[in-house]
């Protein structure tokens, strides 16, 4: 009796401590104040806060995009090989789809696929054109439709804590992916 009362206690000790850390205050400007609802490659529904607690690399892009956007997922798998190993699983590669009406949970899931992408530390979203346009604000990434099956777009790869907050973003084709890399380490490390 004593044992299952102490085991009760204990468990309710923990479960106060566990609710305690997930309520903690987010900064100001954390992307997970955001409340939109996006689908994975998955097809399951999330909110941005959902991937709290790990640092993100984040990119938009669009996956019939013929020009930059391979340059861009080029990067992000350059990235992945350069963070340690053991801090694979403390991140999340994040790809945001621009064309959330081309992109849906299946083609991303394909081309996660297709790409080698498919490590649970890689995460696809799409959402729909409101919370797209919000999130690219956000990252200070313009994009617009120019044809039916095409974008103009702005080539930004995105750093955040685990609080969500911005760190680091590097801008155009030609990326220092090392820089990223050790930025990663670096908050996974400090973390």
């Amino acid at each position: 009796m004593k044992q299952s009362l102490f085991l009760l206690l204990l468990s309710l000790i923990l479960f106060s401590c566990k609710q305690e850390k997930t309520n903690k205050e987010l900064p100001s400007d954390s992307i997970f104040h955001l409340t939109s609802e996006w689908q994975n490659q998955k097809g399951d529904s999330l909110k941005l806060n959902d991937l709290r607690g790990k640092t993100l690399v984040v990119v938009m892009i669009y996956t019939s995009c013929k020009a930059a956007c391979p340059l861009l997922v080029a990067d992000m798998k350059k990235i992945e090989k350069k963070i340690k190993p053991n801090n694979l699983d403390k991140i999340s590669l994040v790809l945001v789809s621009i064309d959330p009406e081309t992109d849906t949970p299946q083609r991303l899931a394909e081309f996660a696929k297709t790409g080698g992408m498919s490590a649970p530390h890689w995460v696809f979203l799409r959402s729909n054109e409101a919370s797209t346009q919000e999130f690219a604000n956000v990252l200070s990434m313009k994009y617009k439709k120019i044809s039916p099956i095409d974008f103009s777009h702005s080539n930004i790869i995105s750093i955040f804590n685990t609080t969500g907050e911005l760190i680091m973003q590097e801008e155009g084709t030609n990326i220092d992916v090392g820089k990223v890399a050790g930025k990663v380490n670096e908050l996974v490390k400090n973390s």
